[in-house]
């Protein structure tokens, strides 16, 4: 997985965030030059190495007198991550080599490899404009190619991985910003809390309204089905009739094609349906 995590619009920002995955100076930092920095205030030491002040000077130039308006962002904060059991040492190998294929010589970065959860993962830090004045912009396409390059440097480290859609996998549920998930968790986020009341109202009005985007994700659930049943005739033409039946039956079972209200719905509709535990009577 890579995933951008945020980015910092000011010098202050960005170096809480190589304070925070650089703990402080414990974990080894490592630079797009092949540094190794292990030391405190190598981070402050670094922001003056990539010119972010004045980077940060020149945005606010451009936005003054633009109400509402947010200075660009002065790094992308990137995380790639990998599931429990990926050798750490592997990962860190396959990020090292993206990086340099993807960034050498064009956007300055750092990285750090964490290895303190079940996952191991490195947060990556990359300087949003490159060394000729360019600034880049992180589209989904973008994220698509990226992770196609990285599934090939895991793979060329001996890790099995694929860089697989989404909507291929029969997943349709998207994931949330990490501050919104974490606050819906704590049931502390008001837009989520919001979202539900909407939806438990169209409930008891009988309908949810899925939206616009319903048909454009039915019409691409239907182009997955006829995929997987493609694969699937293939192989039972080439004699491989045990993989065929477990694609058809990977099919049969992929997750309904729902918006996220209608995911909302379905859960709430599951809570309603959960049998209430007992309470113990009184003596």
């Amino acid at each position: 997985m890579i995933k951008v995590t945020g980015g910092g619009r000011t010098v202050g920002a960005v170096w809480r965030h190589l304070r925070y995955i650089d703990r402080r100076g414990e974990l080894e930092l490592e630079t797009d030059d092949g540094e190794r920095l292990r030391l405190k205030g190598a981070e402050k030491a670094l922001l003056e190495d990539w010119g972010l002040a004045l980077q940060e000077r020149e945005d606010k130039a451009v936005y003054t007198g633009l109400p509402g308006r947010k200075p660009a962002k002065l790094v992308h904060n990137l995380m790639f991550s990998m599931p429990k059991g990926t050798p750490p040492h592997k990962l860190l190998a396959a990020v090292r080599h993206f990086a340099q294929e993807t960034f050498a010589l064009q956007h300055r970065y750092a990285m750090v490899l964490h290895t303190d959860q079940d996952h191991p993962h490195v947060h990556l830090v990359l300087k949003a404009v490159s060394e000729l004045g360019t600034r880049l912009n992180i589209r989904k396409d973008t994220l698509r190619q990226w992770r196609r390059d990285f599934a090939g440097a895991l793979r060329a480290q001996g890790v099995a991985a694929n860089a697989t859609e989404r909507a291929v996998r029969g997943v349709s549920r998207t994931h949330q910003k990490d501050g919104i998930y974490r606050a819906m968790r704590r049931g502390q986020s008001t837009r989520f809390e919001e979202r539900v009341q909407s939806v438990a109202g169209e409930l008891r009005s009988g309908r949810v309204d899925s939206g616009d985007g319903k048909e454009k994700l039915l019409a691409t659930r239907r182009d997955v089905e006829r995929g997987w049943y493609s694969v699937s005739a293939l192989l039972s033409r080439d004699g491989d009739l045990d993989l065929a039946s477990q694609v058809r039956q990977f099919t049969k079972e992929m997750q309904p094609a729902y918006v996220d209200r209608e995911w909302i719905a379905a859960e709430f509709m599951r809570r309603l349906r959960a049998p209430t535990l007992q309470q113990p009577r009184a003596r």
